[in-house]
């Protein structure tokens, strides 16, 4: 999907990615590299009292994890050029498997030789419920010689 052209993105055009369970290795990783030790992530008895119950995954590490669904293969992406109206909407817990659902909202030609793509993305769990969502910007190649 993100290996197409500029020029193959249309406002309306979706893709749905594969899954990737969440684990615990996954949360102590991400602690470690963040720095990010809160107990809502890393302590089993503190989040036990909370309102989720339970240890749930960082909302970083979540949207971490759904760029490594984007397809990069192309080498079209110029830029990764930022993300707004992020959030986080639901918890991901130890174990649920998380997808996400993209769709195209937006272009814009920033020169002849790249243009800027606007893609929603809404990252769900296994039940179907957005858990974290975003929408994505990104400076794309223009087709040779268009």
């Amino acid at each position: 999907m993100l290996s197409n052209y500029f020029e193959d993105f249309h406002p309306g055009d979706r893709w749905v990615s594969r899954g990737r369970t969440i684990t615990e290795t996954d949360i102590v990783m991400f602690a470690a590299f963040s720095g990010d030790w809160y107990q809502l992530h890393t302590d089993r008895e503190w989040a036990a009292r909370t309102q989720f119950g339970r240890r749930i995954a960082h909302g970083l590490l979540v949207l971490s994890v759904a760029s490594g669904f984007w397809d990069l293969s192309g080498g079209t992406v110029i830029a990764f050029y930022g993300m707004d109206h992020v959030r986080f909407t639901g918890p991901t817990f130890i174990g649920d498997t998380i997808h996400a659902e993209l769709e195209v909202v937006d272009k814009q030609e920033k020169g002849p030789d790249r243009g800027l793509v606007k893609i929603k993305q809404e990252i769900k769990n296994q039940h179907d419920q957005v858990v974290a969502a975003a929408v994505l910007q990104l400076l794309m190649k223009r087709k040779p010689g268009a």
